[in-house]
């Protein structure tokens, strides 16, 4: 398997130096060079480096330290499992076992991959290891024997299409939207929304609460929200259209998609599936593509909003949730979860998400002031420049906590 090279330290990696000056690197500086290169190789590979490896690293500048890091199997197996595994469930347990949506983050991040492509990439990871259960639509036995067999996944998870493995049509792929794990969470039972919201949470750091706004048009809201909770129509102006007049338009992008279970013998799902209307097949009880799950409750308000098919469209582009920072080369609108996908990852907030968590991660902390803010805003800015590397998030980040 063809394995990364440690990437040549630039002026670029050195992001504290260019931002903060001599005072800042002074800081850094106070501790023994060993000391340093030993806290940046902890925090990003999860493991202190052999003796022999810090005697090594020593000399060097924290941007190849932190490389050398991600050389490391720990990186993988348990820095980056860390940081993935909380997104693929709705508890957000980092326990939680190895999975498809795990092991392709996992992946991309090894092979450099354009980390956009999490939410729209026709790409799923696999184990390249011989006895392993090969990968099953409806258990995750393959990523578990993986785990439980303590390989490294720096060296054993291979690219694939998802499209190829799972059977998805390649225009209805999403990256780990259309993974299993991501289905079995967050498209199992309801109404979609829940993929939504997770995707919101994961991925732009932001939960329904902080993107609220009762300016947009009410119109795409379904039959299913009542326009009077408890006889009471201010509650929905005032609250429910918040978070429905922006999240609706967008879960509509999911209206061919289901998680198939037997709630009777399998009431978690740990045996069910994720399902797609290709064109051509039609839901018994909506008459179209449409999955039912997009039409249950319709009495609460006939009224409302009866989804025909999988446009979305992005309101969230005008009034305060403009300040996300969409893209103005898309279009803001289109058809399916892959196009969606692209809309999100586009967007400012995306970038600085991914950031964030990196810094809370190598950091141990939250940012804290203004020139914590001007970091995450300047490795945003490098990550967004720059092909997308979480990688480079990595040793940006942990060279400026360097001394801390």
């Amino acid at each position: 398997m063809n394995t990364q090279p440690l990437r040549p330290h630039t002026a670029r990696s050195l992001v504290t130096g260019i931002l903060f000056g001599a005072s800042l690197l002074s800081a850094a500086a106070s501790a023994a060079p060993q000391d340093q290169a030993l806290q940046v190789y902890s925090r990003v590979a999860g493991v202190k480096p052999s003796a022999e490896t810090l005697v090594e690293l020593a000399d060097e500048d924290l941007a190849t330290v932190a490389y050398a890091a991600m050389e490391d199997d720990a990186f993988y197996n348990v820095t980056l499992k860390n940081l993935a595994t909380p997104w693929t469930n709705r508890e957000q347990d980092v326990f939680a076992p190895l999975n498809d949506y795990t092991a392709t983050v996992i992946g991309m991040v090894r092979d450099d991959v354009d980390f956009r492509e999490v939410l729209y990439g026709d790409i799923l990871y696999t184990g390249n290891v011989s006895g392993l259960p090969p990968y099953s639509n409806s258990n995750n036995d393959h990523y578990e024997a993986l785990e439980n067999g303590g390989y490294s996944l720096k060296d054993n998870l291979v690219r694939n299409t998802q499209s190829s493995v799972t059977g998805l049509p390649a225009e209805a792929t999403a990256g780990v939207i259309t993974s299993r794990a991501a289905a079995k969470s967050f498209f199992i039972a309801g109404t979609n929304r829940a993929m939504f919201r997770f995707t919101l949470v994961n991925h732009l750091c932001r939960d329904l609460e902080q993107v609220h706004d009762t300016s947009r048009p009410s119109d795409r809201i379904r039959q299913d929200v009542s326009r009077s909770p408890g006889g009471d129509s201010r509650v929905f102006q005032n609250n429910c259209i918040g978070c429905h007049s922006g999240m609706d338009p967008m879960t509509q992008a999911f209206a061919y998609y289901d998680f198939t279970y037997d709630a009777d013998t399998d009431p978690e799902g740990e045996n069910g599936q994720l399902d797609y209307n290709s064109a051509g097949e039609t839901d018994p009880i909506t008459g179209s593509r449409v999955k039912a799950k997009n039409h249950i409750n319709s009495a609460n308000f006939p009224y409302g909003y009866i989804v025909p098919d999988d446009r979305w469209d992005n309101y969230w582009r005008e009034g305060p949730n403009m300040y996300l920072g969409w893209s103005s080369s898309l279009p803001g609108g289109g058809y399916g979860a892959k196009s969606l996908g692209e809309e999100l990852a586009n967007s400012r907030a995306f970038a600085e998400c991914q950031v964030t968590k990196v810094f809370r991660q190598v950091c141990l902390r939250e940012p804290e002031d203004a020139t914590d803010r001007t970091l995450i805003d300047t490795v945003a800015d490098d990550f967004s420049s720059n092909g997308y590397s979480l990688k480079q998030v990595y040793a940006d980040t942990a060279v400026y906590c360097a001394g801390e």
